[in-house]
């Protein structure tokens, strides 16, 4: 038996992203796993506690604290825990046998700019030392393992490719919940729509152009909702569309609960994605499980996740985004054919392959 210590503390800061894939896979280990022990590391002020099964251990210190490696080591090393599982790239520097770290993306190395400067200093500073300290890196896509090899002189066989999956309730729903989900938000019969935080890495700003652009060809576009929480700079992004001239034709909505995410997602017309990085990207996987086409940009690991489904563009052509919008809207025959598709796509990608991965790794490096 195993004692692995699994690292959740930033779920009491967050949602969705890293969120999500720490959540679903202690929910499917506790469904898989019945030979080892799991202790879930908890922060001390969430009421919230993410598996009925495994112990639980609310620890003090803070995720992204400057002296996180340190502290962190020292309040688990009374747990002698076999594995420790870092989910959010930066392992303590002591504290358990083995050391497994989840690379979800490297942002903050190709796209500084991006980035708050507590951000940057805070993944740039470790991330060296946190690659070469693990016994194995898990990351969440292909482009990310390149990524970590071409940036961090990482050997490729220290690294494991482990894809996301997508929860059961993003899935087609019937027309009247749907309906009663576009009723709460006010949004309308007809919409685009844009899922993520609101930052710059998102891209909003050629989204806003591209709009713009195809507004200019169909006055009578459907809206285009932007759904998602405000991330870094989301003043200066806010400002910049403002100064587009497209904002009678926005929808923000910044309060919509998890669980309705299914329901925006199958009353929308398209899913657009224009980010110029994504360390996986789950809502063109999401929008696809529910019947709605993605259009993503063809950067990073979008272009995995999606394959051969919807349309892509590169991430600065405003002109090829708008192009993309007009297929959608015009070419319904096409819009059917994809959402078929998206749905096969979808299939492909579930949270217990993705957990069976983490628990092949495990044993793998306490042998």
């Amino acid at each position: 038996m195993i004692h692995i210590g699994f690292d959740a503390r930033l779920t009491h800061y967050r949602i969705g992203g890293i969120s999500t894939y720490i959540r679903q896979m202690i929910q499917v280990l506790e469904q898989i796993d019945h030979e080892n022990q799991y202790t879930i590391l908890h922060s001390r002020k969430m009421r919230e506690t993410l598996s009925l099964r495994f112990k639980r251990a609310s620890l003090w210190t803070p995720a992204h604290h400057r002296f996180e490696r340190l502290a962190l080591g020292a309040e688990i090393a009374r747990f002698s825990f076999d594995i420790l599982h870092s989910t959010d790239f930066i392992p303590p520097l002591f504290g358990a046998k083995r050391r497994v770290i989840t690379v979800h993306d490297l942002t903050f190395l190709l796209y500084p700019h991006f980035l708050t400067a507590d951000s940057r200093r805070y993944y740039n500073a470790q991330i060296h030392a946190a690659v070469a300290q693990a016994d194995h890196i898990l990351t969440i896509s292909q482009a990310s393992k390149h990524d970590i090899i071409d940036l961090l002189h990482v050997l490729p066989e220290k690294i494991t490719v482990q894809g996301c999956g997508v929860e059961a309730a993003f899935r087609p729903l019937p027309a009247d919940v749907v309906a009663r989900t576009r009723q709460r938000f006010h949004l309308p019969a007809d919409y685009l729509l844009f899922v993520g935080t609101i930052e710059p890495r998102k891209n909003l700003i050629t989204l806003a152009k591209a709009y713009r652009e195809l507004l200019a060809r169909f006055p009578d576009a459907p809206p285009l909702a932007l759904v998602g929480r405000p991330g870094w700079h989301y003043d200066a992004i806010r400002s910049e569309i403002a100064g587009i001239g497209i904002e009678d034709h926005l929808l923000w909505r910044d309060n919509i609960p998890q669980e309705h995410l299914p329901a925006v997602y199958n009353g929308a017309l398209a899913l657009i994605l224009p980010s110029y990085y994504e360390g996986f990207g789950l809502p063109p996987l999401e929008a696809m499980a529910c019947g709605t086409v993605p259009i993503v940009s063809c950067r990073s690991s979008l272009p995995e996740v999606v394959g051969s489904v919807g349309l892509q563009f590169q991430p600065d052509d405003s002109s090829a985004l708008a192009a993309a919008l007009e297929h959608i809207l015009t070419d319904s025959n096409w819009r059917d054919t994809m959402r078929a598709h998206g749905l096969e796509r979808a299939a492909q990608f579930t949270w217990e392959r993705s957990a069976q991965i983490a628990l092949s790794v495990y044993h793998k490096v306490m042998k």
